[in-house]
């Protein structure tokens, strides 16, 4: 074994970071056999150095981020402060230094990865980020070395722990979506401000890490089509329930049929009861890859939280320290194919909507009309009466309308746009109460 320590500087010491450190004080010896090498915390970076956990030496700790990331005698900086700036200045400084880089930043890798893989690149440095997508689960290494001789054609999946759990809550429990958000606060699993979580944009930004690694092209943040489930109903979760489906805010990469673009989405959508990911409960996390050599594989796990995220990236870190002392290089960035990103409106799935309607003759065939004109093809209808539970939520009573349920066979996303367009110009639809896309079949 080499006796001179490889350095690690890590640059945020929070939640994450601090569990970072603690695993590598506790483990120093464990972390050495499997390197080759002892591993020393060399400088650990903070906003504010009297919050810094206890347990780390105060004289490792500075609030000047950029020396020490620039450090000559660094070997791998972990970054773990998360944002876009200063992280990708104190990124891109590492690699000019000779460090390699472990990091757990989602949101500039989904804005600006680019950037970070050809400065890698440029530089002969490692970068490494496991942590960004889905904690301690396994799943950039499996997609970006273990199936890079296969084709994957979709990755799907529930990369979100918050909106997991709240709806799971409205699922099991009959909540309502602030009843189920506020349970969520209480138990630390949403943040004081959640829209990062409720409204798709931390999944989003997964989606985009996802898509550019499994199609091997690159995916930003706004080639994803987001949408979240702040208007998710207990209504929807009942219509679910009655097809023998859930309700899950998905993360959803597609090859298209001939292979010559891609999609990446991020909405709720109705999965059916026998789907892997429905038994998904809580906050935890799954992925479903679908390739065409390994065929259908499914990754779970915790998907945040400071120790499984630190576990995540301490397995980054083991593999940046073993290139470093062999003089090797981990995989870089492999964005060859540059296939298009293909807009919302070219997704091809079904759908279920709720339409508020006047009670009487002829209604069903005014629908079915619109939907037959715009090439839409109807699967199931249901139709029912109000209820005195809707005249209590301001909906009318019975004999005031009634709800009609429809479900599509496949087709595409603009073509469904422009039916319920339509469908809302009719005199008969007072409203479309909820529309929502099944997937998973």
């Amino acid at each position: 074994m080499r006796t001179r320590p490889l350095k690690v500087a890590l640059l945020g010491c929070g939640v994450v970071g601090s569990e970072v450190a603690r695993i590598m004080t506790t483990h120093a010896e464990d972390l050495a056999q499997r390197i080759g090498a002892p591993v020393e915390l060399a400088g650990v970076a903070v906003r504010r150095p009297d919050r810094v956990r206890a347990g780390i030496d105060q004289q490792l700790v500075t609030t000047d981020a950029a020396a020490l990331a620039a450090r000559e005698d660094i070997d791998v900086v972990v970054e773990v402060i998360g944002g876009i700036e200063p992280a990708r200045a104190l990124i891109t400084s590492a690699f000019e230094h000779g460090a390699g880089v472990v990091t757990a930043n989602k949101a500039l890798l989904a804005e600006d990865g680019a950037t970070l893989h050809e400065a890698a690149e440029k530089h002969g440095a490692d970068l490494y980020y496991e942590a960004a997508v889905a904690a301690a689960i396994p799943l950039v290494r499996p997609l970006r070395e273990s199936l890079a001789g296969d084709t994957v054609n979709r990755v799907l999946g529930i990369v979100n722990g918050t909106t997991n759990f709240i709806l799971d809550r409205m699922d099991s429990t009959g909540a309502g979506y602030s009843e189920a958000l506020n349970e969520a606060t209480a138990l630390g699993y949403a943040e004081a401000d959640p829209t990062a979580d409720v409204e798709g944009f931390d999944a989003a930004a997964k989606a985009a890490i996802l898509a550019g690694i499994a199609f091997h092209t690159r995916v930003r943040l706004d080639d994803v089509h987001r949408e979240g489930l702040t208007d998710v109903t207990a209504s929807d979760l009942a219509s679910a329930r009655r097809m023998g489906c859930t309700v899950k805010l998905l993360a959803i990469c597609e090859r298209a049929a001939d292979g010559r673009s891609v999609t990446a989405r991020v909405h709720p959508a109705m999965i059916p009861l026998s789907h892997p990911l429905a038994s998904v409960r809580e906050a935890y996390n799954a992925v479903f890859v679908e390739s065409e050599a390994a065929g259908q594989l499914m990754f779970y796990g915790p998907g945040a939280g400071g120790a499984p995220t630190a576990s995540a990236v301490l397995g980054d870190l083991v593999a940046a320290c073993r290139n470093k002392l062999s003089g090797g290089r981990g995989p870089g960035e492999s964005a060859y194919a540059q296939l298009p990103v293909s807009p919302m409106g070219e997704v091809v799935t079904r759908y279920h909507i709720s339409l508020d309607v006047a009670d009487k003759p002829g209604v069903l065939a005014q629908v079915a009309t619109v939907f037959a004109e715009h090439g839409v093809s109807i699967d199931t209808v249901r139709q029912k009466g109000k209820d005195a539970k809707d005249a209590k939520d301001g909906k009318g009573g019975a004999n005031d309308g009634a709800w009609l349920v429809v479900v599509t066979h496949r087709a595409t996303d603009a073509a469904l746009s422009a039916t319920v367009e339509a469908l809302r110009g009719l005199d008969t639809v007072r409203g479309v109460a909820s529309l929502m896309r099944v997937e998973g079949e």
